[in-house]
């Protein structure tokens, strides 16, 4: 017996709205192609982000629908660096509604936005919640990074070497991810350290938060300015053996995920008045 189709893009349009009325969770990956430093790809952030979902999708496809990638976001701050490409903020917003829009249009009541890139976050919060808005509350949408998930941000605090700031970005959890998926693409002899923040309050963590004594300042100079290679961490202590360990604890955190926005009631709207 075939196993059930989890992938959007190579369904047919009867077998999509077959899939519709089984109230699986629409999952969207969203990143973008920025420098990640020396060592890395400028495709980091899409090939992590997506993989995460694909082959969380992959596993649970019973309750997964997993919808093409949107792989360009918001990344103005990093166009010093050759490669960047970046869609301007509210073009991006209004791409990612009109996807959302589109799925909610043929029947999907859940839709699940899964972040990899940290510039994106704030626009897809706006997406997320405009989605709800603009179904009149028929349809639930959410957005989160994926580096957040919980079990993810609890491996981190097992395996981790550097110290708060290390895992920012092309660092010790991107790299190590990059290296579980496709070493062949990784250069750890240019790998290096970066940890110059503009401000403590700015010091800002994949899996770990902030300082404990900063405020939660939200600010982003351009990217050339505190980093000459890209880099804001440390790389030099990614492994393949921690990108396994995040790798795993992303897919099991995502499902989780899942199956706690399936549960999530979709209740009618009261007007007051």
């Amino acid at each position: 017996m075939a196993l059930p189709k989890f992938f959007l893009g190579e369904m047919t349009w009867p077998e999509i709205r077959e899939v519709v009325k089984e109230d699986r969770v629409a999952v969207v990956p969203v990143a973008t192609y920025e420098d990640h430093g020396h060592h890395l790809p400028i495709d980091t952030d899409v090939l992590l982000c997506t993989e995460v979902c694909r082959r969380t999708a992959e596993r649970f496809r019973e309750e997964i629908v997993l919808v093409p990638p949107i792989t360009h976001g918001y990344s103005p701050h990093h166009m010093d660096f050759p490669g960047t490409l970046t869609i301007d903020g509210h073009t991006f917003i209004n791409y990612v509604l009109d996807i959302c829009k589109s799925l909610a249009h043929h029947g999907f009541k859940r839709i699940l936005l899964v972040n990899g890139h940290g510039s994106n976050t704030p626009f897809l919060e706006v997406a997320a919640r405009l989605t709800i808005i603009e179904t009149e509350g028929k349809v639930l949408c959410g957005a989160v990074n994926y580096w957040a998930l919980g079990k993810v941000r609890q491996v981190a605090a097992q395996i981790r070497e550097t110290e708060l700031g290390g895992m920012s970005h092309a660092c010790e959890f991107e790299t190590s991810l990059y290296l579980a998926l496709k070493p062949e693409l990784v250069d750890m002899s240019k790998a290096t350290r970066e940890m110059s923040y503009p401000s403590k309050s700015l010091v800002t963590d994949l899996t770990g938060g902030r300082p404990p004594d900063a405020s939660h300042l939200v600010m982003m100079p351009y990217w050339s300015t505190f980093s000459s290679s890209g880099v804001r961490g440390d790389a030099t202590k990614a492994t393949r053996e921690k990108g396994e360990k995040f790798l795993a604890a992303a897919i099991e955190g995502l499902i989780e995920l899942v199956r706690e926005v399936r549960q999530c009631p979709i209740r009618p709207r009261v007007d007051h008045h």
